[in-house]
């Protein structure tokens, strides 16, 4: 993997090995007041780091490299490429609760354009990793402007955040609402006004730069 902006996970001598790690949640049960050794948690560290290799398998993935594939043939399309309400489970570095939204991810081409699927993994690239869903907007946008060139790039995020409705004020059914807007997204108010209502937001301002 490349040393590039935004994308800095400790090198692998640095990461604990699974040994330790199994005995960290071990630590974590007895600090919560249970016994790891009882019937019901003697599998729980191993099933606790497999999901952890799962929820944080965006620190192995570059997300640049996923839209290095691009077409050319596009028959001179330069409109809009929006792809909407992609899901996404995040987890928050402040509390590490989960972040459980949808993004919707738009640009408008230049001279070429990327599979679909790849804006889908781009997500999923930054959300399996610790976040605040401010940065996760931007790296976002800023990923898909600095590898595809577009005239302009669009991202929007709305995400519900347990660390909030499950803990702390308690505020179930909260939603946090951010934006990034690049290029022409940012500079046509027409532009803007046409990918958010498109994504259901017709009377959202231009939100997080």
């Amino acid at each position: 993997m490349t040393n590039r902006p935004n994308i800095r996970p400790i090198a692998a001598h640095q990461r604990p090995s699974r040994q330790q790690t199994l005995e960290a949640v071990e630590t974590l049960i007895r600090w919560a007041g249970d016994d790891p050794a009882r019937e019901g948690l003697i599998g729980t560290p191993e099933r606790v780091v497999k999901s952890y290799e799962e929820f944080f398998a965006g620190y192995r993935i570059d997300p640049m490299e996923l839209l290095e594939r691009t077409f050319e043939e596009v028959e001179g399309y330069d409109e809009m490429v929006l792809l909407r309400d992609i899901r996404f489970e995040s987890h928050c570095e402040h509390h590490m609760a989960p972040i459980i939204g949808r993004a919707h991810v738009g640009y408008l081409p230049k001279n070429r354009v990327v599979g679909i699927s790849k804006l889908a993994r781009v997500v999923e690239a930054y959300a399996h990793r610790l976040q605040i869903q401010e940065k996760m907007t931007a790296q976002i946008a800023n990923t898909i402007q600095e590898v595809l060139k577009p005239k302009g790039v669009a991202v929007v995020i709305e995400a519900t955040h347990q660390c909030m409705t499950t803990r702390g004020v308690h505020k179930p059914g909260t939603t946090m609402v951010t934006s990034r807007m690049l290029g022409l997204f940012r500079s046509n108010a027409s532009t803007r006004r046409e990918f958010l209502a498109l994504t259901g937001h017709p009377t959202q301002g231009s939100g997080a730069h």
